[in-house]
């Protein structure tokens, strides 16, 4: 029974993955729906949400999906405001909309385009994958059917519809084939391909956007595909770049990784990583008030040892390692000591290289710290800091130090 359910496109000959630049690129920010539908998520307030949407193009974000307006009338309320804010603040963000291929979702979309004055692209999603439809009780004429009333109704309308599948990647080849078909002759002008339950690798997500791409030029269309990745199995971030290697233009992803049980891909992430590579030219200096207000707004703490983000990300208290950055430093050169122990440059984000001391550190991890902080780096004050670290279990923090710095300085019986 699971075989006929499940179809694996990670198994897809043949299985390799070429990982070469895209043409085209662009981004398509989740947070304020996908993202807050978390489990364990605090739902933001519309002036929250409206700071958070006016971040996104300082940080190269062409689009977000500012809500689902058939959730409820707040929910609709949410989805005006926002796109006000796009249209009265003259954001450089083309804005989305979630609903399912049902008039009940599709006419809040048209309704808030309409008050709003500006127009919201309609991203409707349809369950694709063979278990899904099992549990359901549909059958593929009964879908391509729906595909077709709902994706024309909103093209008569005038809305830009984005065509989205849940669970492609676990979907059978004819029944994805029967769809975006269906969905392209309605007037769908983009595809969404969704590893709704984070099962792809990267072999699975090139070969299934691959697929959908050449099903639909084929047949005369000139698609845009979008890929949308979740990060149950830890490969989000590496599917979002083969997605693009592959042929799809715009991916999506929400700032920490939020979203429905573990999560989506990280937009900040996924940056980063655009940048690294040389397919994007960005200022990334912004990304920490993106996380921190995602954080601030969401009450999800980002963990200390969180990729570029978290506290720990660019400190370290290993003597060796220390070291090393500390002579990198001492050279006058701050891009060495950016990179020596490091594969992303703080400075990419904003930040800098710190060194702590703690039971691993060397006395060169003390001396660096004291002089980062003002102090003459004396043999004493060294002693006393690598005296308090050896017998302690974690690193030492700015107070602790100080106070031992204090006690230095305390003549005795004062």
């Amino acid at each position: 029974m699971s075989e006929s359910l499940l179809y694996d496109w990670n198994q897809v000959e043949p299985l390799t993955v070429d990982f070469s630049a895209p043409n085209e690129l662009e981004l398509n920010d989740e947070t304020l729906r996908d993202g807050l539908q978390s489990p364990s998520v605090r739902q933001p307030s519309s002036d929250e949400r409206a700071e958070f949407l006016r971040l996104l193009p300082q940080l190269g974000i062409h689009a977000a999906n500012i809500g689902y307006p058939g959730a409820s009338e707040k929910a609709y309320e949410d989805v005006v405001r926002l796109a006000q804010v796009i249209l009265h603040e003259h954001l450089n963000i083309e804005p989305n909309c979630a609903g399912r291929t049902h008039l009940a979702d599709l006419n809040p979309i048209l309704k808030a385009s309409q008050e709003a004055g500006i127009r919201i692209e309609a991203a409707l999603f349809l369950g694709s994958s063979a278990i899904r439809q099992w549990v359901e009780g549909w059958d593929r004429s009964q879908l391509v059917r729906t595909i077709r009333d709902s994706v024309s109704t909103a093209h008569k309308e005038g809305l830009r519809v984005m065509f989205v599948t849940e669970d492609t990647t676990r979907a059978r080849p004819e029944d994805l084939e029967a769809m975006y078909l269906a969905a392209a002759d309605a007037g769908a002008t983009r595809f969404c391909v969704a590893d709704t339950v984070g099962h792809a690798t990267p072999i699975g997500t090139q070969r299934v956007v691959g697929f959908v791409k050449s099903c639909l030029d084929q047949r005369g269309f000139d698609p845009i595909i979008d890929w949308h990745g979740h990060r149950d199995r830890g490969l989000d971030v590496i599917n979002a770049l083969a997605a693009l290697s592959a042929g799809a233009r715009r991916v999506h992803g929400c700032a920490l990784g939020i979203g429905e049980r573990v999560g989506n891909a990280p937009m900040d992430t996924i940056l980063v990583n655009l940048v690294l590579l040389g397919w994007m030219q960005q200022d990334l200096t912004k990304l920490p008030v993106y996380c921190q207000l995602t954080s601030a707004m969401t009450q999800v703490e980002i963990p200390r040892n969180y990729p570029v983000m978290g506290e720990d990300a660019f400190c370290t208290s290993t003597g060796v390692h220390a070291a090393a950055i500390a002579k990198a430093y001492a050279k006058g050169e701050t891009w060495l000591a950016d990179q020596v122990y490091s594969s992303v440059p703080a400075s990419l984000v904003g930040r800098h290289q710190e060194i702590s001391v703690g039971p691993m550190s060397g006395r060169s991890n003390a001396e660096f710290w004291l002089k980062d902080h003002g102090f003459d780096a004396t043999p004493a004050r060294i002693d006393a800091v690598m005296k308090a670290a050896k017998t302690t279990r974690q690193i030492l923090s700015t107070e602790q130090i100080q106070h031992i710095l204090g006690q230095l300085e305390t003549p005795k019986g004062a």
